[in-house]
């Protein structure tokens, strides 16, 4: 009979257990249950920090709170003249070429640039120019958006089609026939803009991929029409938005009385065809447009963030108490 009682005692146990492990099954379910969701708040609230400071970050470099222009440049040569510094900040070196490839020339320090600051004149008065094609090679060691900026003037010639020629960016054509008394007339500062990225080891330009091994190579490439030159340049990390716009030419800009004459003269009796009026074909841009003051507003990008947090800690908390 005793071993019958045990018997009845452990089986009586037994099945005291067997009615625990839902719970304990319940209890173990719950706990994982939180922890996966712990971890999971976890990398959310660091993805969010993320894109919080990510946000804030363009924000300061928008208001002015990042480096600054001549911070940004990486690379500058005032070609065919001496080291200077703009009014920008950004130091120019003297020319690397000077005694090697093609010839320095400063017939243009006799002459006022347009639409050159007095004190940058200097940089569209000298230059570097070859009989064949020459270039210059920019160290670049860190991936990232780029911008190259070209300065010229014409100083020599007083007609179109008497110096043309192509600038090359590590092969690709980034600027074609360039004619710059067309672009701008005599005498007259004009900047060509070309942007570029550099990232896994791969240079992108106007839409083309290539392998980039550390040096971008800038060649001006002879043309039919004279030799190719360059009065200064330099490579900046930035935007097109970065990059500082020459002065306006009224000579070369359409006024608005012009703009709405040749909306007037659409629909005639020529078939509808625009007159555009001599000497107003040219119509320079040598810089980005002025940015849209409210394009760095990120208020309605940080909303959608707020909601998500506020929403996700307390069902997560009503989660872990269920």
């Amino acid at each position: 009979m005793s071993h019958v009682g045990g018997l009845l005692r452990y089986s009586n146990r037994v099945c005291a257990a067997c009615k625990q492990i839902p719970t304990l099954a319940v209890s173990v379910s719950r706990s994982r249950l939180c922890e996966a969701m712990q971890r999971v708040t976890a990398q959310l609230v660091a993805g969010l920090l993320a894109a919080v400071l990510s946000l804030l970050t363009e924000q300061c470099w928008a208001d002015g709170g990042g480096p600054s222009l001549a911070e940004r440049v990486i690379w500058a040569v005032n070609a065919g003249g001496e080291a200077h510094v703009d009014v920008h900040g950004i130091h120019f070196k003297k020319d690397p070429l000077e005694g090697k490839i093609g010839k320095a020339s400063d017939y243009g320090v006799r002459l006022p640039i347009l639409r050159s600051s007095p004190e940058d004149q200097i940089l569209y008065q000298t230059e570097r120019y070859s009989e064949d094609t020459f270039g210059y090679d920019v160290p670049i060691r860190e991936e990232g958006d780029y911008i190259l900026v070209m300065k010229y003037a014409e100083v020599y010639f007083a007609q179109s089609q008497q110096k043309v020629f192509d600038v090359r960016l590590n092969g690709h054509m980034v600027v074609k026939d360039l004619d710059i008394f067309e672009r701008v007339g005599h005498s007259t500062a004009h900047d060509e803009i070309v942007p570029f990225s550099i990232r896994r080891g791969k240079l992108s330009v106007q839409g083309e991929v290539s392998t980039f091994n550390g040096k971008l190579t800038v060649e001006f490439v002879k043309g039919y029409y004279d030799n190719p030159k360059i009065c200064a340049l330099y490579v900046m990390k930035g935007t097109l938005e970065d990059v500082p716009k020459l002065q306006p030419h009224p000579g070369l800009v359409k006024s608005d009385d012009e703009d709405d004459e040749e909306e007037d003269s659409e629909g005639g009796e020529e078939g509808g065809k625009k007159k555009v009026p001599a000497g107003s074909k040219y119509r320079v841009q040598s810089g980005p447009r002025t940015p849209n003051p409210y394009a760095a507003d990120n208020s309605s990008l940080m909303f959608p963030i707020l909601v998500a947090f506020g929403v996700f800690i307390p069902t997560l908390f009503c989660l872990c108490r269920l």
